[in-house]
């Protein structure tokens, strides 16, 4: 935390009021944006001595903080008058310890409903936030506030408020869910229930929670026959049904494919190059014809599981990319000829490595490989912090002009085992991770992602991989072996009484 200490800050905070000079803002501008001028054009209520300006910032030479040595609750405020009336969008630099009780950004006072952004923990690294409200009565209130525990800290920066296209609040396109092992939980006797306890199906449970769409993994020839095409189409259906749209995820394999496997199926272990690409067409046009044929058509579809290092190793290896641009050639090619409305996407794991994404894109975009739509995972506890990842996402989305989604993220509830399978978050995790493994830090973790790539102009929106996952025997992570067991129950949205955990209706509010 760059941050001046407790007993300096209180002699900063003066002698940068001291010296700077008065700011001023003509009608419809925010005065003292980057809090050059000390507090000027700045009011605060509540614990007033925990907000002064002290130097550093993202800009220029100082920030705001809120801070104290014991539990204090701020506000920070400027109305900013003679606006037309029209959408307006509040964008600001943030960085923060975290797991305050309540902080936010927001805009009050606007003539429409007051909206607001939660400050995400992010350590040293800066991130943009940004909140949209409408206007009516010709002024806003910009709004920073702090309910924190002794010691906890945020910083704020380059402060902008302006007219925009967006809609009200943090919005996003897609605050979706991978349910694909839903059929096979079920099938085992997982059941799913609302925080009160009433049971409900899956997918309606988490549309209601506002989960607008669900992304479905296909296996070629799965041995337990759970992911195959046929149960693609089912749960397509299912969803529909609820109002989701689909994103269908290829991992051109029998099982799990990622980073560290991207092995061929079976029945393509032997086939030569043309051969193998014709397979990949012929798999991908069957999969998204049919679901178009039922009335189910994929809005999206991901030529690959996390291919950093490639797919159908290894003929599309990392280190072959002619031969990788000509299998995502063929996948991206059949997208379009079986469901022409089809965005084709392609997803890299570890969301933070900016350089390994933009050597990855670079290779693929200069062999005319072609897509509509960059995603990646990210996991905090594994890829690092959220300013990793929405820098990259920044980027990415600049230097190749294509809108961005995290395609997977979760975190853990509980340490405590539910079965005999080992789970993969562990506490080492949760410390990795910087939230604790309890519901409140499930649920600030999910808040917290969404609102950091609610922060990237025109990204698309975030999925949390497997919510509905919990531990059923029978329903193990092997299609080869009935025995194997879940690893993931402690990042379920639901609680081992099959119960929805407060992180699910995080998504209603984006």
């Amino acid at each position: 935390m760059l941050r001046t200490p407790p007993f300096l800050a209180a002699a900063t905070a003066v002698a940068v009021l001291a010296l700077a000079p008065p700011a001023h803002a003509t009608a419809g501008e925010v005065a003292n944006p980057g809090f050059e001028s000390g507090l000027t054009g700045w009011s605060a209520s509540g614990s007033r001595a925990a907000g002064f300006v002290e130097a550093g910032g993202l800009t220029g030479g100082h920030q705001l903080t809120h801070y104290a040595d014991t539990a204090y609750r701020i506000t920070t405020s400027q109305a900013v008058t003679g606006l037309g009336r029209g959408p307006y969008t509040l964008s600001l630099r943030v960085r923060s310890g975290g797991n305050q009780p309540n902080a936010y950004v927001g805009l009050n006072s606007c003539g429409s409903a007051e909206q607001r952004a939660a400050i995400p923990r992010t350590g040293n690294e800066w991130v943009r936030l940004a909140v949209t409200v409408r206007v009516t009565g010709g002024r806003c209130t910009i709004v920073l506030h702090s309910d924190a525990a002794a010691g906890q800290w945020t910083n704020f920066d380059d402060v902008t408020f302006a007219r925009s296209d967006a809609a009200p609040g943090t919005p996003l396109a897609i605050t979706g869910a991978d349910v694909s092992h839903v059929t096979k939980n079920e099938d085992h006797g997982a059941v799913y229930r609302t925080a009160t306890g009433q049971r409900q199906d899956p997918f309606r449970l988490l549309a209601a929670n506002g989960v607008n769409y669900v992304r479905l993994k296909v296996w070629v020839d799965p041995a337990d026959g759970y992911n195959d095409k046929d149960d693609v189409l089912a749960q397509a259906r299912r969803a529909t049904a609820a109002g989701q749209r689909l994103l269908i995820d290829f991992h051109y394999s029998d099982a799990w494919a990622d980073p560290g496997q991207q092995n061929k199926p079976a029945a393509w272990a032997a086939l030569g190059f043309d051969q193998l690409k014709q397979a990949v067409y012929d798999h991908t046009y069957e999969v998204l014809h049919d679901l178009r044929a039922q009335g189910t058509p994929a809005a999206m579809a991901q030529v690959g599981n996390e291919i950093n290092g490639g797919l159908l190793w290894p003929d599309g290896r990392w280190d072959n990319w002619d031969g990788l641009a000509a299998l995502l050639t063929a996948g991206s090619t059949a997208v379009t000829a079986a469901s022409p409305g089809t965005k084709v996407v392609l997803h890299l794991a570890e969301g933070g490595n900016n350089g390994g994404h933009r050597w990855w894109f670079d290779q693929a975009t200069a062999r005319n490989v072609p897509f509509d739509v960059i995603a990646v995972s990210h996991y905090v506890y594994w890829h690092g912090s959220l300013g990793a990842l929405q820098a990259n996402l920044l980027d990415l989305s600049a230097r190749y002009g294509k809108p961005v989604l995290v395609a997977e993220t979760a975190y853990g509830f509980t340490t405590a085992e539910n079965d005999h399978e080992p789970n993969i978050f562990t506490a080492a995790l949760a410390e990795a991770g910087g939230y604790p493994a309890t519901p409140r830090g499930q649920s600030d973790a999910l808040r917290d992602i969404l609102t950091v790539v609610a922060g990237v102009p025109g990204a698309l929106g975030v999925f949390y991989w497997e919510p509905t996952w919990t531990a059923a025997e029978g329903a193990g992570w092997d299609p080869a072996d009935p025995a194997s067991g879940d690893g993931w129950e402690n990042q379920a949205l639901f609680d081992y009484r099959g119960r929805a955990l407060p992180a699910l209706p995080v998504f209603r509010r984006f």
